[in-house]
């Protein structure tokens, strides 16, 4: 049963994701990026780790989505971005994103009911969990920093030069 449920999971994160990648609009595409992140957090909780499921959602489906949608909110100023917001609004926008949520809370709820062996009943302080980040797996975290780092280098090079570009300026 809870092997389905993974499955499930999984599969909605997949096409979440694939559905944001190909989105033209950045409001649609974060809805289902939103979506992926929170079927992420039902598969940490699945595999036994409440903890990295409540940070999932707190901090990225939580807070970092919240500063996107503030700037999509900030580049759609005037006429015309109240016109696509009207848009945005219609039903047909939500129904694939809602439904993915409808799988995925039915799932939280069907683990719920049946919790008799998924975890291991021991409560995990975040201080251990900083322990264990920043000690044995201290490499790990500084690699994935670096890598975050160089996306946001290349992210600020590549838009400074199409910035460059379209105004005429140097490169």
């Amino acid at each position: 049963m809870i092997l389905s449920l993974f499955y499930v999971a999984a599969s909605i994160a997949v096409l979440s994701t694939v559905i944001a990648l190909s989105r033209t609009n950045a409001a649609h595409a974060l809805i289902y990026l939103i979506m992926s992140l929170l079927s992420v957090a039902v598969i940490f909780f699945i595999m036994g780790a409440p903890f990295a499921a409540a940070l999932e959602v707190v901090i990225y489906a939580g807070a970092i989505m919240v500063l996107f949608v503030f700037v999509i909110m900030m580049l759609n100023l005037g006429e015309a971005g109240q016109a696509r917001e009207r848009e945005w609004l219609k039903p047909s926008g939500w129904l694939l994103p809602g439904l993915f949520a409808l799988v995925l809370l039915a799932e939280l709820l069907i683990l719920q009911g049946s919790m008799d062996g998924a975890t291991s009943g021991i409560a995990v302080e975040p201080k251990a969990v900083g322990l264990t980040l920043f000690g044995p797996y201290v490499l790990a975290v500084e690699l994935a920093s670096m890598l975050l780092l160089a996306g946001l280098v290349g992210a600020y090079h590549v838009g400074r030069s199409f910035l460059a570009r379209d105004r005429g300026g140097p490169r």
